[in-house]
């Protein structure tokens, strides 16, 4: 379990869309938006939700769980941020470099993940702050 704890788990949506992307949107289609389902709205208007939206759920999933995770300032935290930090880095070049990543539902995992680096930071050091107590002694003169 302390392994896993390390492992920031915003590179899983970063991974699946990537593997996903070079099967399936390799021949130019918009494999983002095919329809999962639809439905129609009491106000008449149809809703559909699409293969990007449940990527993006997916993320936020696991974005919440990194943020629960943040909560605790041990060593394995602070190892867990700075990978977390260096996913970013590597969601920002892909996005630049990488054709298939030239997507918003890419854009918005790499958004999630800056979210990530920002919120678990900030969380992390909120948090060591609290855990520290301060006590006040008397010296006693000898």
């Amino acid at each position: 379990m302390p392994a896993l704890f390390i492992i920031p788990l915003t590179i899983i949506p970063m991974v699946v869309y990537l593997i996903l992307g070079w099967i399936f949107d390799a021949a130019g289609s918009n494999f983002w938006s095919t329809e999962i389902f639809g439905l129609t709205l009491v106000g008449g208007r149809q809703w559909t939700f699409s293969l990007g939206d449940l990527m993006l759920i997916g993320g936020l999933v696991c974005l919440f769980l990194e943020v629960l995770k943040s909560t605790n300032s041990s060593s394995r935290a602070i190892t867990n941020h700075i990978l977390s930090t260096i996913v970013f880095i590597v969601y920002l070049l892909v996005f630049i470099l990488v054709g298939i990543a030239a997507h918003s539902v890419f854009f918005m995992l790499m958004a999630m993940s800056a979210f990530d680096v920002i919120a678990g930071f900030s969380i992390t050091i909120k948090t060591a702050a609290r855990d520290i107590s301060y006590s006040r002694t008397i010296d006693t003169p000898p």
